[in-house]
């Protein structure tokens, strides 16, 4: 079967990058998008338009997203039993310290510096697909 991401992602740009990355480390990711937290909840919670979406194996979270932050997103994902087991990965720009302790006391499993360059983007995106795709033993709850 192939991997279900979520992506919540606000930077266009951004998301065409992702995307092509995507396809280049592995054309049988499912990669959805959605552009803002509210979005993010929704899409996770089975609700609205997001009533027959699957449950991602992995969510690529950025921190600063129009309607609900991502910080917030991340602290409503891991304090909800039924999604805190899917690796929540943050992709930001941000460098601060505090963007990055933020983010792993709220319980991130991972946080990664949002490259610029396509070629980045893509080391990225394979290193990302190889490791929690590839090697980690991820929950089995579809």
């Amino acid at each position: 079967m192939p991997a279900e991401i979520l992506l919540v992602e606000d930077n266009t740009g951004d998301v065409r990058l992702m995307k092509e990355a995507f396809r280049h480390a592995d054309a049988s990711i499912d990669l959805h998008v959605v552009c803002d937290g509210i979005e993010a909840l929704a899409f996770l919670r089975h609700q609205g338009d997001y009533l027959n979406v699957p449950r991602p194996d992995c969510i690529l979270l950025d921190l600063n997203l129009p309607k609900l932050d991502g910080r917030e997103v991340l602290s409503q994902i891991k304090h909800d039993d039924d999604l805190k087991t899917i690796p929540t990965i943050i992709l930001s720009t941000s460098v601060a310290e505090a963007d990055i302790m933020q983010s792993y006391r709220l319980h991130a499993n991972c946080y990664l510096t949002k490259p610029v360059q396509l070629d980045d983007f893509d080391k990225v995106v394979r290193s990302l697909t190889e490791f929690w795709l590839t090697m980690v033993q991820l929950p089995g709850v579809h």
